[in-house]
């Protein structure tokens, strides 16, 4: 008899929507998926939060997600990630729910994508101070980490691309250039939307990797390991929206993330939870 588990939706989080860019992959993976999205952005942005905070923010939403019926979580930030994947995999493991981060499947894409090993990595001081991508992918490549701590605010914003932007983009991509790279890692999943200008100022011969194909493919094997994987991806699943802050805010902005409608967006408040040091 099938596992009634395999009914349940996905739960995927971010500090805001650009997690949505993951979401895109996994629907478009997994179309016969269930999924329930929650954007923290009440509390966006979470690149200049400490470990501590981004703890405390990431177990709350993971409780949530559970109540929601998720029957795996992904983490689609590299932030909380960085931060909090260990202690939501410890917090978690009594549930049967199963968690992934965003890290390691884009680490793992790089490698793979790399022919000189030299690889460069943009990310939000948070990700970059905890050092997780670099040592998630190994002491054997040379990576070149640049932090872009305004990068994700400008493009949640919502504001056209102008000017100060291309400059900005440009400012970051200037290091790998020096550096020779042939891989780059968008180590924010909101840094997709700014892929043309990345591959127009880095050139067309380096490669693009994007946190969110990298977890369609873990999150697959994950719930197939599992059994969770529902029987017909034929049929199109239902996906939901619940957001911390804004509503017409968070939607106005998610369709573009998103590239797909978003519908209804569920306000929420999560509720505080004591965290171990």
């Amino acid at each position: 008899m099938a596992s009634p588990h395999r009914e349940r939706p996905i739960g995927v989080f971010d500090s805001g929507v650009g997690g949505l860019t993951v979401l895109h992959e996994l629907l478009v993976a997994l179309p016969g998926e269930d999924f329930v999205y929650l954007g923290d952005t009440a509390r966006f942005p979470y690149g200049d939060k400490t470990p501590e905070q981004l703890r405390a923010c990431a177990l709350e939403i993971a409780e949530h997600l559970l109540q929601a019926g998720a029957k795996l979580l992904v983490v689609a930030c590299g932030s909380a990630t960085a931060a909090a994947l260990p202690l939501l995999r410890e917090h978690l493991s009594g549930s049967g729910a199963d968690v992934l981060g965003v890290i390691a499947p884009a680490a793992e894409l790089a490698r793979d994508a790399s022919a000189s090993g030299r690889i460069g990595l943009l990310a939000t001081p948070a990700t970059v101070a905890s050092g997780a991508f670099a040592d998630a992918i190994g002491p054997d490549v040379a990576l070149t980490v640049v932090p872009c701590p305004d990068l994700a605010p400008i493009i949640q914003s919502g504001s056209p691309f102008d000017e100060r932007v291309v400059d900005t983009v440009r400012r970051y991509v200037a290091p790998l250039r020096a550096a020779q790279v042939d891989t780059v890692i968008l180590g924010s999943t909101h840094y997709p939307l700014v892929a043309p200008m990345l591959q127009r100022m880095l050139g067309r011969e380096v490669t693009l990797v994007s946190c969110g194909a990298g977890v369609a493919r873990a999150v697959e094997r994950a719930l197939a390991e599992r059994d969770l994987l529902r029987d017909d991806q034929a049929v199109e699943g239902a996906y939901r929206f619940h957001c911390t802050g804004d509503v017409e805010a968070f939607r106005a902005l998610g369709t573009r993330f998103l590239q797909m409608p978003l519908g209804d967006v569920e306000h929420v408040t999560l509720t505080p939870l004591e965290v171990a040091a």
